[in-house]
C-alpha cells in the first residue's frame, strides 16, 4: 500500500471513531497552519527533499506530511507524484502564489487563506480579488428559461414556439 492510500485509510477511516477522527484532523490542522506560515514567509524559496526530509525539516510526522504534500499538490507549478511516492520520493513544493490562495478560498480554509504571510506577497486589494474570482468561479448560473411565446434566443424575431423551439 502506498503512503498516501495509508494517510487517506487513516484520515477518512470510515470505522474510526468520531472523537479519533476529530482529533487527528485537528492536530493535522495546526500542523498545516505552522508549515504554510513558514513557505509563505520566503514564498520565492523552492522547498525541495524527499518526504522523509520534509517531514523532518517541519518537526511532522511522516503521514501528517503525506497529507499536506496530498493537499498542497494541486497548487504546484510541477505535481508531485504522489500516487505512489514512499517516503524516498523527491518532492517539490514549488507553488504558484495566486493558485495555493485561490485553492485555500476553494477549500474554505480560512485559517489559512488568513494568514499573515499573505499580507506581504499581495495587497489587501489583491486578496479580496483572487478570493472574488475564487467564490465566482465555484458559482453556477442557470441561463434564464425561454418560454413558448418569448422571443427567439437565436435573434430571428420569430416567436421560440414557431423557430427553435418547434417540434420537428
Amino acid at each position: 500500500m502506498s503512503l498516501l492510500d495509508t494517510w487517506r485509510e487513516t484520515a477518512y477511516s470510515p470505522t474510526a471513531s468520531k472523537d479519533d477522527l476529530r482529533r487527528l484532523w485537528k492536530a493535522y490542522f495546526e500542523k498545516e497552519k505552522e508549515i504554510y506560515a513558514s513557505l509563505l514567509s520566503n514564498p520565492d524559496e523552492v522547498v525541495e527533499g524527499t518526504v522523509d526530509e520534509l517531514a523532518d525539516k517541519y518537526d511532522v510526522e511522516l503521514m501528517t506530511m503525506v497529507g499536506f504534500l496530498d493537499g498542497i499538490n494541486d497548487s504546484l507549478k510541477k505535481p508531485n507524484p504522489i500516487e505512489e511516492m514512499d517516503e524516498n520520493t523527491k518532492v517539490s513544493l514549488e507553488f504558484d502564489k495566486e493558485l495555493l490562495y485561490k485553492n485555500m478560498v476553494a477549500a474554505s480554509a480560512d485559517w489559512l487563506y488568513g494568514l499573515e504571510q499573505w499580507n506581504d506577497i499581495f495587497s489587501e486589494e489583491k486578496q479580496k480579488e483572487l478570493y472574488k474570482e475564487q467564490k465566482s468561479s465555484m458559482t453556477i448560473v442557470k441561463d434564464a428559461k425561454v418560454y413558448p411565446n418569448d422571443p427567439c434566443p437565436c435573434g430571428s424575431g420569430k416567436k421560440y414556439k414557431k423557430c427553435c423551439g418547434k417540434n420537428k
